[in-house]
């Protein structure tokens, strides 16, 4: 049996120099809500492909790691045509790593949603030229083309997931859309903790009842962290929407599309 481990971050700090800054006035790397022993293990790790990567991968029996940059991605550049560049830079390193040691990685690559076309185009230029697996990104992007991948103007991102029959992840980790009052005074709420799985199991809803996969029914969505609380709600997702009598139906019940068209990772939850 293989291991191959999704969600295996990484950080370009060139990319950093890159971009804007985010609401913590820091570039890509958000570190400052981690104390000073997490800052310094992941500043040493995020970057690294051999000192630390493939040790720690032997030692757990990785057998294969798909990478991805951390986030918060490409959620931060703001403007498409920077968001453009950025993603071009970060498929082609991402595609040199994973040249150095195929045996060993795989890559996702990053899209530049601000620009759905462009997202399409550089989706189909990471799989058939550069020979990524997939893309992932981090949750919502506010701006041009839409904050939410049940936008109409994604439907041809969708269309390129299915053709090239490749997933797309779908991470938390952007900037948050909304200030939640529930998190005011408790950062402890925010992030990885708790937030993160809500924003995004609530993301991966859009798109089911978007009706997002009866449009593209070939089309697979990843989600993390046991489907960011997801897998425990089929049965009351069913029963409550048997109650509604929604404008925009969907063909089938909620929890036929989990676990087909929308699949579990149980990355971070051991």
């Amino acid at each position: 049996m293989r291991y191959i481990a999704l969600e295996e971050a990484f950080y370009i700090p060139e990319l950093g120099e890159r971009q804007p800054m985010t609401n913590d006035g820091i570039p890509q790397l958000p570190s400052s809500r981690w104390n000073s022993e997490a800052a310094k293990r992941f500043a040493a790790r995020l970057p690294d492909f051999t000192e630390y990567r493939l040790p720690e991968m032997d030692e757990a029996g990785i057998d294969v790691q798909v990478l991805s940059l951390t986030v918060p991605g490409l959620q931060v550049d703001i403007e498409p045509e920077l968001a453009c560049n950025n993603a071009r830079f970060v498929n082609e390193y991402t595609a040199k790593v994973v040249a150095t040691n195929p045996g060993r990685f795989q890559g996702f690559a990053v899209l530049p949603l601000q620009d759905p076309a462009a997202a399409a185009a550089e989706l189909e230029r990471a799989v058939n030229e550069l020979g990524l697996c997939g893309a992932l990104v981090n949750d919502c992007i506010s701006g041009p083309g839409g904050r939410y991948l049940d936008a109409p103007q994604y439907d041809e991102v969708w269309s390129a997931l299915e053709t090239l029959q490749v997933p797309l992840y779908l991470h938390p980790g952007a900037p948050p859309a909304d200030q939640w009052q529930v998190l005011q005074g408790r950062p402890e709420l925010y992030g990885a903790s708790w937030s993160w799985a809500a924003e995004v199991g609530g993301h991966a809803l859009r798109l089911v009842f978007g009706g997002v996969f009866d449009r593209h029914p070939g089309a697979t969505l990843i989600l993390g962290h046991m489907g960011e609380f997801l897998p425990f709600q089929r049965s009351r997702l069913d029963s409550r929407y048997k109650t509604m009598n929604p404008a925009d139906k969907i063909e089938r019940l909620p929890s036929a599309y989990l676990g087909a068209n929308v699949v579990f990772t149980n990355s971070g939850v051991f």
